[in-house]
């Protein structure tokens, strides 16, 4: 087998010793201050924006560096539209029998139901879609690793960069999710994992009062 290895010397983020915690510390409060949107403004958000939340994403690793996911990125009123038609029958079917009671009560706190006005009223959707497979130039399959793993991990850097840019979004999953990939014509190998819809919160948006899980209760520590 040759070595088709490409290499260069790795250049770390130069932190100051001093400041590790202190950047720790911050970067986490920034975070903890996320919060899941579903009361959206319609103020329009430059479509760069998006482009650089992608850009920030499509850093993340994956599985042999396949890179297997695709942004479907819409602000098309009329897809919009039928996205948001399609999904609430999906949520609607969801909410009147296909959710158990233990997982309706579960979401009782978010406040949750079938409609879902944010789809249309938010200035852009995001759909992520996970590549199962590559598609070579010939016509035949590449096979891809760990697929949902790197899509998961791309998933939260989106979530990431919005938040930085002061951007809101909301992990939006209608079950089953097949409907998205007819919408936007995608290949076969593609399969919708989350959409997004992103923009400015509405003013008047709320969002539920939520505690987080204390580090002891996150984590298991063996150390010498």
């Amino acid at each position: 087998m040759s070595d088709a290895r490409r290499t260069r010397p790795y250049a770390s983020l130069a932190v100051p010793d001093e400041d590790r915690v202190d950047r720790a510390r911050g970067f986490f409060e920034q975070m903890d201050a996320r919060r899941s949107v579903r009361e959206f403004s319609d103020r329009p958000v430059p479509r760069e924006l998006i482009e650089w939340a992608i850009r920030t994403a499509s850093t993340a690793p994956s599985g042999a560096h396949k890179q297997p996911w695709t942004w479907a990125v819409i602000s098309s009123a009329e897809l919009k539209a039928k996205i948001r038609e399609a999904a609430e029958q999906e949520e609607k079917a969801f909410y009147n029998g296909r959710a158990s009671d233990e997982w309706l009560e579960a979401l009782a706190p978010l406040g949750t139901d079938w409609e879902k006005p944010f789809l249309t009223t938010a200035p852009w959707i995001v759909v992520l879609f996970a590549q199962r497979f590559g598609v070579k130039e010939d016509g035949s399959r590449e096979k891809f690793y760990y697929v949902q793993e790197s899509v998961g991990i791309a998933a939260g850097l989106f979530i990431a960069a919005l938040h930085q840019m002061g951007l809101a979004t909301l992990t939006h999953t209608p079950s089953p999710m097949g409907f998205l990939r007819d919408v936007l014509g995608r290949p076969s190998n593609e399969a919708a994992t989350i959409l997004f819809p992103v923009g400015f919160p509405a003013e008047s948006a709320e969002v539920p009062v939520l505690e987080r899980k204390p580090l002891a209760d996150v984590s298991v520590w063996f150390e010498d």
